[in-house]
């Protein structure tokens, strides 16, 4: 039970996020000389990203799939993601171009993203006995009482549903 948070949490922020959800699917699975780079690549951005504040990067949680695996990253904005992915130098840019020079368009490896900008108020989420995970493990979290006890309370403080 290391690092469990008795109880129940919540994130509050007053600022606005961004979900980065990204992964890949091994397509071909006797094909490891070319998904294992895939895979691979994945850890040493987490690590450049971990080692630097100032990217934006909040923080990730993986998790894995059927012929695949992926994270749910969290971001301060979509400027600081972009930013990111372009970075001259950058492990992803390099982690980009090994992808499209060794797998390009064969079909071997599926690499998809999706981005979901959140802003303040339009989200709640709810932890209970739970270690950092998730948002909950990107932001800081507050005790999920009073005003923030159930999923409607949590959107209404928030200014996201009315108080029907």
């Amino acid at each position: 039970m290391s690092g469990v948070r008795a109880g129940r949490y919540t994130v509050i922020s007053e600022a606005p996020f961004v979900v980065f959800l990204i992964g890949m699917r091994v397509n071909r699975l006797l094909k490891p000389g070319k998904w294992l780079p895939v895979a691979r690549a994945m850890p040493r951005m987490l690590k450049e990203l971990h080692a630097d504040a100032s990217t934006g990067f909040l923080g990730a949680t993986g998790f894995t799939y059927w012929r695949g695996g992926g994270l749910m990253q969290y971001w301060r904005s979509f400027e600081d993601l972009e930013n990111y992915a372009r970075a001259k130098g950058g492990t992803h840019v390099s982690a980009w171009a090994e992808f499209t020079r060794n797998v390009g368009d064969d079909g071997t490896v599926g690499i998809w993203h999706e981005t979901y900008p959140v802003d303040p108020g339009s989200y709640e989420c709810i932890y209970g006995n739970m270690p950092p995970f998730g948002l909950g493990g990107a932001m800081p979290v507050v005790p999920a009482k009073g005003a923030y006890a159930n999923a409607r309370e949590r959107m209404r403080a928030r200014g996201a549903v009315s108080a029907e």
